[in-house]
């Protein structure tokens, strides 16, 4: 550390304190979704299982808003964590598509965690709303980027500007322009387009699994899932032209 760069400054103990009692917290909250389901979240069974009051309970979290927004958004980094995980671990003989492995990271945490799953994606919790850009939104901006990598990894911004996406309208089109950039709003249209697309697409079956619509499949539930991104990547490249030639020297 140079002299002058300022030492980090040491957490109090009241901090540290209070830091430690709203992960009690946030585990207790999260058990009971895993037991009960989201829409069962009852602040004041969270307070009972630890011993406290629900006055003491909104110490840390002033509102049932607040503790909902804190699940939501350690739902989403979990299930990052997840997605990133799976990239990471994956052979460098690409036998599979990196974004066909990020997919199948995210089935795999779905399936495994269900109601949070549900609270992410499910029906929404009566009453609530998100912060606007708040930290919900942010941790899913950190898995799509992932994903976004994923895709798009070896092309150029020229090869995505002008992928095949059939005709966007220009009114689509101008919206897709007007996205932020720290959103999408870094991608040209056309790879906005290719992106959303093929997030719904691996999400539905994903939500057709967890909430058991694709039960009768049994096993084979993974395999067709497998199957399916595999041939999403394969269409996602097609559509997007081949790199021109470099210059003669």
């Amino acid at each position: 550390m140079s002299p002058e760069e300022p030492a980090a400054a040491v957490p109090s103990l009241r901090q540290r304190r209070r830091a430690v009692a709203r992960q009690e917290i946030l585990g207790a909250a999260e058990q009971q979704i895993v037991e009960r389901g989201p829409h069962a979240l009852s602040l004041r069974a969270v307070a009972r299982s630890l011993g406290m009051t629900v006055q003491a309970l909104y110490h840390y979290f002033p509102s049932r808003d607040d503790l909902v927004t804190a699940l939501i958004t350690k739902a989403y980094d979990d299930l990052a964590d997840a997605v990133q995980a799976a990239v990471d671990a994956a052979p460098e003989d690409r036998a599979t598509p990196r974004l066909v492995v990020a997919a199948e990271g995210y089935r795999r945490w779905a399936v495994a965690h269900p109601e949070l799953f549900q609270l992410l994606y499910g029906a929404p919790l009566r009453s609530y709303r998100a912060p606007a850009d708040g930290p919900t939104t942010r941790a899913l901006r950190r898995m799509t980027t992932v994903f976004q990598r994923e895709m798009f990894d070896g092309f150029t911004p020229a090869q995505l500007a002008t992928a095949d996406t059939r005709a966007l309208t220009p009114s689509f089109r101008a919206h897709l322009e007007g996205l932020p950039p720290d959103g999408l709003g870094d991608l040209p249209p056309a790879a906005v387009s290719l992106l959303l697309g093929a997030w719904g697409h691996m999400h539905g079956l994903v939500v057709l699994e967890v909430f058991g619509h694709t039960s009768f499949l049994g096993d084979h539930q993974g395999e067709l899932f497998h199957t399916a991104m595999r041939d999403m990547v394969e269409d996602i490249h097609r559509r997007i032209p081949a790199a021109a030639p470099p210059p003669p020297v």
